[in-house]
């Protein structure tokens, strides 16, 4: 019965074979000189004024993360509004389905707007 995932612990075990060949080869083989070209600023081309540490609120964070959850969510709307013409018989319940998976959104989102998560100070 385990024989079948034989095939999947090799592969594995051939993946994290080669990464940490990589990454060791990298780490014997590669240069660590620190030029003036590697420090200098990459970005934006400006050198920075004071310390480039700096906390960011925990409110960009909770926006972020919250961001990513509904619109992951709200991106499965669209299959299900491609596909929702071939379901002929059972398009009520389909369509039931999709409010009551809509209505808990809202009903997250008002959560977060009551708890004050998506005011920004």
């Amino acid at each position: 019965m385990l024989y079948g995932y034989f095939a999947i612990l090799v592969y594995i075990s051939i993946a994290l074979g080669f990464a940490g060949f990589v990454i060791l080869a990298s780490h014997v083989v590669g240069q660590r000189k620190s030029t003036a070209t590697k420090l200098s600023p990459y970005e934006c081309g400006m050198p920075t004024i004071g310390s480039t540490l700096r906390r960011l609120p925990i409110r960009y964070y909770i926006i972020a993360m919250l961001f990513l959850v509904f619109d992951i969510e709200i991106v499965f709307i669209y299959p299900w509004a491609v596909i929702y013409r071939s379901f002929k018989g059972s398009g009520f319940f389909i369509l039931g389905e999709m409010l009551v998976f809509v209505g808990i959104l809202i009903i997250a989102y008002i959560y977060v707007w009551r708890k004050g998560a998506l005011e920004w100070e």
